[in-house]
């Protein structure tokens, strides 16, 4: 069985991780970014049942275990609770320790955003032992010291409660004291406990590395570089740099700011944020593109070779052309791969299968086609509908990039809306419908389209091509549309439609667009099981 890299075991009972510092284990709410249990419980159909047992705060890395399966998940939880779970965490301090071995025991509450020990809240326990002085810690690690924490309870921020308690803030740890650092110097590294099935004792490890680049361990811990080289590699606020962005494409690097690259952030590229690859090119963001020449609002190059017209990337295994040189956008949103991947796959969540074998599929505001070759891939008959001939023969040639005939799939060229009501004339039925336009679009047919005023009517006007059953995929950028609002609204003109939802999933930006107060989400989408009142 095969998972993304963080997976460090699977069997029929137990998912083990490697989760990375600045990813949370669930979702803090609804419309914040997905935990690593949410995301995982959402990859793979195998993993529909994961249940969470144990929990690592945010900024921890390390080893996180989930049960599959009812067996599995009673085990755990009685291990757990009768603390047969050993647990070891390793941590750096900058402040020098008073003995090798110590032992910290307090009761902990919540006081504020923070814990404390106190004569309140329950007791907790944690066993303490130097592992290396600073002469073993080279580079940006000198001068600090690393220990072993074994917890022998599990409370909230215990060990970085009972370090601070003891005068060892946790490196980064700057809620207690800590020294500020790139990360909050806390990993899980080794969790040991008895195997539901067979009883034995299993021992799941995973390396520390303080000195990494989180932003970059993120990435890695999601990303197969064998099925996937293009993704967000810098998103902005959320990862330190407000404003910037850096996106890996195949062979090259897209660097886009609304102004010109500051000399921390040329220093960053040119150092140790510097790209594995050659080539590098840079993108003036900018609201006012309507109207220019491709040439204006293109990438402009910044180092390296210079990109040819048209180069290949790939997604999940699947191929697409880009360019650097049709305008401002290269040909393909990454913040789709994960809803690209459900038509590949046919899972759309735990709950919410996708059967695409044989099936027609509409892709309206199709753009290069890059959901439509997902679904062919999966088994169905397309039909893309773009307002640009261009960017559907660009799609053509994707279809023919992963082996697909172009010529078994439709590529309508016309206005959506126009579209809609003609194929509805026709009584054209479709098993999936899916809605990603831009945020604003004008066309002779239609007039202006603004998604925040008027997704409702392109629901309306999708519903009666959408088979009774059938799936829809919604889909939004506008940044200043509220999740609830979005999805209130798509319920709405499902509901005055004289349709029912049957089945509801809704997915925020993937992992490598984190979200944070900083850099709040932009990217609202669902799919809906929509059925026939």
């Amino acid at each position: 069985m095969t998972g993304p890299p963080c997976v460090l075991h699977e069997d029929p009972d137990l998912l083990a991780v490697h989760k990375p510092a600045g990813w949370n284990t669930h979702a803090p709410s609804p419309w914040a970014g997905e935990g690593i249990y949410e995301w995982l419980r959402h990859q793979e159909l195998r993993w529909a049942g994961l249940a969470i047992l144990h929990r690592l705060d945010k900024d921890t890395s390390g080893v996180l275990v989930f049960g599959k399966t009812t067996l599995a998940n009673r085990s755990l939880a009685a291990q757990f609770a009768g603390r047969t779970v050993r647990k070891r965490y390793l941590l750096l301090t900058d402040r020098e320790p008073r003995e090798a071995h110590f032992t910290v025991e307090s009761r902990i509450s919540r006081d504020g955003e923070r814990y404390a020990s106190g004569t309140r809240g329950d007791a907790a326990e944690t066993r303490f032992a130097l592992v290396e002085g600073p002469s073993a810690l080279p580079g940006i690690l000198a001068g600090t010291w690393l220990l072993s924490a074994e917890p022998v309870t599990g409370r909230t921020h215990q060990i970085r409660v009972h370090a601070a308690d003891h005068g060892l803030p946790i490196l980064g740890d700057t809620l207690y004291g800590g020294t500020a650092f790139p990360r909050v110097c806390l990993h899980a590294a080794e969790l040991a406990l008895d195997q539901p099935g067979s009883g034995e004792r299993v021992t799941f490890t995973a390396p520390a590395d303080f000195a990494a680049d989180a932003r970059a361990a993120l990435r890695r811990a999601i990303i197969d570089p064998a099925a996937t080289d293009c993704h967000r590699v810098i998103h902005g606020a959320s990862d330190g740099w407000p404003g910037w962005y850096l996106d890996r494409l195949g062979d090259f690097h897209l660097s886009q700011s609304e102004v010109a690259l500051s000399t921390a952030q040329r220093a960053y590229l040119a150092g140790d944020g510097a790209p594995d690859s050659l080539s590098l090119y840079h993108k003036t963001l900018s609201r006012h593109v309507r109207g220019q020449a491709p040439a204006a609002s293109s990438p402009e190059p910044l180092a390296g070779a210079a990109a040819p017209e048209r180069f290949p990337v790939r997604e999940n295994g699947v191929s697409y052309e880009l360019s650097f040189s049709e305008g401002y956008s290269v040909g393909l949103f990454l913040d789709q791969r994960d809803n690209r991947r459900r038509l590949l796959t046919g899972h759309v969540a735990a709950g919410f299968a996708l059967e695409l074998s044989g099936v027609e599929v509409l892709n309206t505001f199709a753009y290069t086609c890059g959901f439509s070759v997902c679904a062919a891939l999966g088994g169905a008959r397309t039909t893309s509908l773009d307002l640009s001939k261009k960017y559907l023969a660009w799609g053509q040639r994707n279809f023919a990039l992963n082996g697909l005939d172009p010529a078994g799939h439709d590529f309508i060229h016309g206005d959506a809306f126009d579209w809609l009501r003609r194929l509805a004339r026709k009584e054209r039925r479709f098993d999936a419908v899916l809605l990603d336009p831009p945020t604003f679009s004008q066309s002779r047919d239609s007039g202006v389209f603004r998604a925040g005023k008027d997704y409702g009517k392109l629901v309306a006007a999708a519903l009666p091509v959408l088979k009774p059953g059938g799936a829809l995929f919604a889909s939004t950028n506008a940044s200043d549309v509220a999740p609830e609002a979005f999805l209130e609204t798509v319920r709405a003109a499902i509901s005055a439609g004289g349709r029912t939802v049957v089945n509801e999933h809704y997915v925020p930006q993937p992992p490598d667009f984190p979200v944070s107060r900083a850099e709040p989400a932009y990217l609202k989408t669902a799919w809906f099981r929509v059925g026939q009142d």
